[in-house]
């Protein structure tokens, strides 16, 4: 019987792995809570009405890429494929700007969608997502996009470009779409299949479309800029001066227009030469009537998702992660018990310790002990408890010496160093250079591992 596997485009996160994983989460975590956002956990697990009227039918995410099944009481639920909409419920069904003007909210965690798996593009990928309901002004806008670059810069991903543009709103959109869809229906034979069918149900996608020929279509279109209204322009306006004040000048893209339907005016992502074609780190945008569709209260919205596989591939080389403070090696049975008190005292200090409590040679105990990258490492066998004594050998410096077993407890202050000179003998000596055999306990003096 063959071995079982993932499933294909969903990915196991090993141990060696996770230092990106945790730099970069940790990292989100302490600049949202700079900026004032506070952390919501929605569940993977949504109505997919949620997703069909908040971002919209008409959307390949909604037409294409969703998980979606019928539970046993018959209800169809859906695997989120993005976060927005789902924290958006979660604002109107705990009234969560009852009490407030504002709500910021961050999120992390796992997104699903059925799409071909690529670099930095999974089935199961993980997104952050960080949300300001409730505030309508240009200011809110600047400040999300703030808060992404600040995360980018702090994480020191480099070869970065911030891009933006204006999406107009339900006022002045309809006037752009009718001119959009005068000028594609003309040139309906340079488009994909994919845009023919969007030119109906949702014409502005097209100037998003990736296909060569749909592409230079797209340069060629009239601009929504040339169409937004006199207030979201002024809108726009003041985005553009309150990221200037912070040494921001973004370029400006008249064909982002973003994949969702719930967007309106400010959109915005930031790009990456370094993952190809497609090159988007992170996005977001204003969503001003998605509160509305989804039956709670006619207040705007403002956020971005960055998704995090594709932050890991960019993030420059990072440290080995540290290892445990002491790696202890109990070489004989009866050593167990003394190593598994120090082991507890030691956690309790807040030390980290790692010990092999199955039986194995010296000549294994110490190679593990190496791999571990312990910064000292505790042995006991049959001569050291017959001493009284353990060896004790510092890592760093390769220094060694015998400590008694009834000051093992006294060895480590709470920041994981040695409270005074260990309480020691000299350690055996080393091997001896004549050629003559030495005995296990001579290897443990050894001064390298």
């Amino acid at each position: 019987m063959s071995a079982l596997t993932a499933v294909r485009g969903f990915k196991d996160i090993l141990p060696e792995e996770i230092g990106p994983w945790s730099l970069i989460e940790g990292k989100a975590r302490d600049l949202a809570g700079r900026f004032g956002f506070k952390e919501i956990r929605v569940p993977v697990l949504e109505r997919t009405e949620l997703f069909a009227r908040g971002i919209g039918d008409a959307t390949d995410i909604v037409e294409k890429e969703m998980y979606t099944l019928e539970d046993r009481g018959g209800d169809r639920i859906t695997l989120r494929p993005e976060a927005t909409a789902g924290i958006a419920r979660a604002v109107i069904e705990h009234s969560l700007l009852a009490s407030a003007r504002t709500s910021r909210l961050f999120s992390i965690g796992p997104m699903f969608r059925y799409e071909r798996p690529q670099k930095g593009r999974l089935r199961q990928f993980h997104q952050l997502d960080c949300e300001i309901f409730g505030d309508p002004g240009p200011w809110a806008d600047a400040e999300v996009i703030s808060l992404l670059w600040s995360l980018l810069s702090e994480l020191v991903i480099p070869g970065l470009t911030l891009a933006v543009n204006t999406l107009g709103c339900p006022r002045c959109r309809p006037g752009y779409r009718e001119k959009l869809v005068r000028f594609l229906s003309g040139e309906k034979d340079r488009l994909c299949p994919d845009c023919l069918r969007r030119l109906d149900r949702n014409p502005m996608r097209v100037l998003d479309c990736k296909n060569p020929g749909c592409r230079e279509l797209a340069l060629a279109a009239p601009r929504i800029s040339d169409s937004v209204c006199p207030e979201c322009g002024e809108h726009f306006d003041g985005v553009l001066k309150a990221l200037s004040s912070l040494g921001l000048s973004p370029e400006l893209d008249p064909l982002m227009v973003r994949g969702l339907d719930y967007y309106a005016r400010t959109a915005f992502e930031v790009l990456s030469g370094g993952l190809g074609a497609q090159n988007a780190v992170a996005g977001g945008g204003r969503y001003d009537g998605l509160l509305a569709a989804l039956g709670g209260p006619d207040l705007p919205g403002i956020g971005f998702a960055a998704g995090l596989e594709r932050l890991t591939l960019l993030l420059p080389p990072q440290s080995p992660a540290p290892g445990p403070d002491y790696y202890l090696a109990p070489l004989c049975p009866e050593a167990l018990e003394p190593l598994f008190r120090l082991a507890g005292d030691l956690r309790s200090r807040g030390l980290s310790v790692v010990a092999d409590w199955e039986s194995g040679s010296l000549k294994s105990r110490l190679k593990k002990a190496d791999r571990s990258a312990a910064r000292r490492i505790v042995m006991v066998g049959g001569d050291e408890l017959k001493g009284g004594y353990a060896l004790v050998r510092d890592m760093t410096t390769k220094e060694q010496a015998r400590a008694s077993l009834e000051d093992l407890k006294p060895l480590a202050g709470p920041d994981g160093t040695v409270e005074g000179p260990v309480p020691a003998t000299p350690g055996p000596p080393n091997p001896a250079s004549d050629g003559t055999q030495n005995d296990d306990r001579d290897h443990l003096a050894a001064p390298v591992l």
